[in-house]
């Protein structure tokens, strides 16, 4: 690990002139993601500027018509808020499907958006092609060990997923994160905050440089109080998912799903919304599972598995049906 000077920053407006005016600056707050790209030598910072305690951040709003969510929050207070548990079940069960309960302890919303893959190339401990670490390099996993990689949206220049299990929860609830830079606010929806690889896989997102996340916000409705999130993993025990789906659906008297919204994990460089089978849903008994399939399954024609990774496709599919048909089982 290279040496780096550590600071403690006061407001928002020094950390995103900080890290404007520096190159060499990263942002930290609860750290669990962090360090671990410092101790596997993915960033070499040259200032770490510790943001936990700015103001403002730290709060969970429950409003009539949306939850907000400060990007210092806790993953563990927010999987706990009866608000959240009571009327975004999806977002609480996210939570609780993610790490261990100590890094939740610690981890912050911010923070956990801001994840990278964990491609087994991008960390590995010996000098590969990768180009997220090294851009231009090429990307090992073409050809390579590609059965926990993407089938959606990847490039021959990457084929990395991304591993946040709550982003699926917020992308398929319509929510959206609130950047704070030098020129002001903007706000951009979870689902397109990330960027596909294309011909720059090291851009993650579109953050600019200066940038910080300072909130979440997820609009409230029937259709997330209705909500579920299912995480399939090779083991239950502190594992990223192979397969994640996040749905909210509302249906009517007689069962008849009147909204759907579904988003997958695991299978793209962000959460992926499957907006073709959210449209063909409308009008398909809950009940009728042949008819729920047929509405889905068309949506991953667009899918293109690699070499050890097309298993993903059928066992998404029916994961879409088991979150679907959970996400109102209690009605």
């Amino acid at each position: 690990m290279r040496p780096f000077r550590y600071e403690t920053v006061a407001d928002p407006a020094a950390a995103t002139a900080a890290l404007a005016q520096d190159p060499g600056a990263l942002l930290i707050a609860g750290g669990t993601e962090v360090v671990n790209w410092l101790k596997e030598g993915i960033v070499r910072p040259t200032r770490l500027l510790d943001v936990s305690g700015l103001p403002g951040l730290g709060a969970i709003d429950a409003r009539p018509d949306e939850l907000a969510i400060g990007a210092l929050v806790t993953m563990a207070d927010l999987a706990d808020c009866e608000t959240v548990r009571r009327d975004y079940p999806a977002v609480a069960e996210a939570l609780n499907r993610s790490a261990s309960q100590q890094l939740r302890n610690m981890a912050t919303i911010g923070g956990n958006l801001l994840q990278r893959t964990r491609c087994p190339y991008f960390r590995a401990e010996t000098d590969l092609p990768c180009n997220k670490r090294r851009p231009g390099s090429g990307c090992a996993a073409i050809g390579g060990a590609d059965r926990t990689l993407a089938i959606f949206g990847w490039s021959e220049h990457c084929v990395a997923t991304h591993p946040s299990d709550l982003a699926v929860a917020l992308a398929a609830l319509d929510a959206s994160v609130t950047l704070r830079g030098l020129g002001g606010e903007r706000t951009v929806p979870v689902a397109e905050f990330y960027r596909l690889p294309g011909d720059a896989p090291e851009r993650d997102t579109v953050l600019d440089r200066g940038e910080l996340i300072t909130a979440v916000t997820v609009p409230a409705s029937a259709t997330a109080r209705n909500s579920w999130y299912l995480k399939v993993r090779e083991r239950v025990s502190y594992e990223f998912a192979l397969v994640s789906v996040a749905a909210g659906v509302q249906v009517d008297e007689d069962g008849t799903i009147t909204d759907a919204r579904i988003a997958l994990g695991g299978v793209a460089h962000g959460p992926w919304r499957l907006h073709e089978a959210e449209a063909a849903l409308n009008g398909v008994s809950i009940d009728d599972t042949p008819a729920i399939a047929s509405a889905v399954n068309p949506a991953f024609n667009q899918a293109q598995p690699r070499l050890q990774n097309g298993f993903k496709v059928p066992l998404a599919q029916r994961a879409v049906l088991r979150t679907l048909t959970t996400a109102v089982g209690a009605r």
